[in-house]
């Protein structure tokens, strides 16, 4: 168990679990499932939006594989859906040139804190292996929903995969990432009139970086109390993706019988 992340071999991961790497220098890392047989599922943008894509947005996911897939080894490599950002890939485009990483579940709430970057580690526990993959391979059937680099990004899939779990007002997702993103900055905003208190930059820093800490932890997928657990056969319901497909089959049909008459 490493301080900041784990690396591992690729001898060492198993069907089912959650692994990352890290890109542009560690700035951020891309997460997924691994079902097996040298397959990855992930998420990233969607191929057909990527010109309407911030640059956070394509800062998250390495989009570029989604664009074609030149795997000379696995012919399925970039598979995916019309309109879905998931995506199966083999296990070398998806590290690219990065190491692998395994995202730790079940740790406990002193590890989680040691750990200084976010997206490395929760403290929500994993359902069983065969779940984890059955989710992942039912999601690169029905799509994952938009990507949103804040609310739904590719940790935020591998979670989901991993645990069933679903924020019921999504704000910042489950993504340990968005939380740190957001957590640094609110943490020294809230520390700031303590210098006046504080003389020494020291115990500045030391309050600033427990309230960093307080702030990841506390939207931990693992300790927060506005999550439920949703099968994966419903989550379109219960995100409202079904509605806003169905919505979109009316507006065609209505436009075809308006350009008939």
């Amino acid at each position: 168990m490493g301080l900041l992340c784990q690396r591992v071999d690729r001898s060492e991961i198993k069907p089912g679990d959650h692994i990352y790497t890290w890109r542009g220098v560690f700035t951020y890392s891309h997460h997924g499932i691994f079902v097996g047989g040298s397959k990855v599922v992930h998420f990233t943008p969607e191929r057909n939006a990527i010109g309407n894509l911030s640059t956070d947005a394509v800062a998250d996911s390495d989009w570029r594989m989604s664009v074609s897939s030149s795997c000379p080894i696995f012919p399925d490599c970039g598979f995916r859906q019309t309109n879905s950002g998931v995506v199966l890939s083999c296990l070398d485009c998806f590290l690219g040139k990065g190491s692998l990483y395994l995202f730790e579940y079940g740790v406990t709430p002193s590890v989680f804190c040691a750990k200084v970057r976010g997206g490395t580690c929760t403290t929500a526990q994993s359902d069983l292996p065969e779940t984890v993959i059955h989710r992942a391979m039912y999601l690169l059937q029905n799509g994952f929903g938009n990507y949103d680099v804040f609310q739904n990004n590719c940790e935020d899939f591998a979670l989901y995969c991993k645990t069933g779990l679903l924020i019921v007002e999504m704000g910042v997702g489950r993504s340990g990432q968005a939380s740190s993103v957001i957590g640094a900055p609110l943490a020294a905003l809230l520390s700031s009139p303590l210098k006046l208190l504080m003389p020494s930059p020291v115990g500045v820093a030391t309050v600033t970086a427990g309230m960093y800490c307080m702030s990841r932890y506390a939207t931990d997928i693992g300790v927060r109390s506005d999550v439920i657990k949703v099968a994966v056969e419903d989550l379109a319901v219960n995100l409202g993706w079904a509605g806003s497909a169905e919505e979109e089959v009316a507006e065609e049909e209505t436009s075809g019988e308006l350009i008939v008459m």
